[in-house]
């Protein structure tokens, strides 16, 4: 499964990001609307799910190609689910190093540690849905190399939304929910630290770093207002 996608918010701007995850990027479709505890990502997704066709091209570029097209209920039923992964990954994600309470707690952040982050409870209901997609057959896995292919060209709908909500069980498996004490492990489910950003990726470098959704967009902004920062101090 590949990840990344080129992304817009509701303002109109686009560049690339990968969110490390294919349920991350799935909800990063425009998963993040309802927010009653405004948590989510401060940047506005627009919608790229606008449409069945849409979803087809969405879960064919990032799985594999869709046998028989999404209908209008399939394209709402997807967006429950990318609706709950989003929900579920907020509540997961460590609030960023800048918008912490505490002088304490936005080092541990800053260090890439498990504490003091601030997580929220996940809504059983949400969980639910995840777990009614992940039950469905998924998508088969195959080696490539080989002279025949196994199984058939193109997939189901449901087994390529069940490969999207497999992952999302996996990842929030493995981070969890709860606030521990500092260990020295990475977080590795994190959110960008633009002050206007906040969007939520899976953090696969070595020591945990990362802190910007792109280098290339909230990153280079860093740099430049640092550098701006810099030069009016002097």
């Amino acid at each position: 499964m590949r990840t990344g996608q080129d992304i817009r918010t509701d303002a109109g701007s686009s560049w690339f990001f990968d969110a490390g995850r294919i349920a991350l990027d799935f909800a990063h479709t425009g998963g993040f609307a309802d927010d009653p505890d405004r948590r989510r990502p401060r940047g506005h997704l627009g919608e790229l799910l606008a449409t069945p066709a849409d979803l087809d091209e969405w879960l064919g570029l990032h799985t594999e190609p869709i046998d028989v097209g999404a209908t209008a209920r399939e394209l709402q039923d997807a967006r429950a689910l990318r609706a709950a992964i989003a929900r579920l990954a907020t509540a997961a994600a460590p609030a960023p190093a800048d918008s912490a309470d505490s002088a304490a707690e936005r080092t541990a952040v800053a260090s890439g540690l498990r504490a003091g982050t601030g997580r929220t409870r996940p809504v059983p209901d949400d969980i639910d849905t995840v777990n009614l997609f992940a039950a469905l057959p998924d998508v088969p896995p195959s080696l490539p190399g080989g002279r025949r292919r196994a199984g058939a060209n193109r997939v189901r709908l449901a087994q390529a939304l069940s490969s999207v909500a497999r992952d999302a069980v996996a990842l929030l498996t493995e981070v969890g929910f709860d606030d521990v004490e500092a260990d020295g492990r990475p977080a590795r489910l994190s959110r960008c630290s633009a002050p206007d950003c906040g969007l939520v990726f899976y953090d696969s470098s070595r020591g945990g770093t990362r802190r910007w959704c792109s280098m290339q967009r909230c990153g280079n902004r860093a740099k430049v207002r640092a550098h701006r920062a810099r030069r009016a101090a002097v």
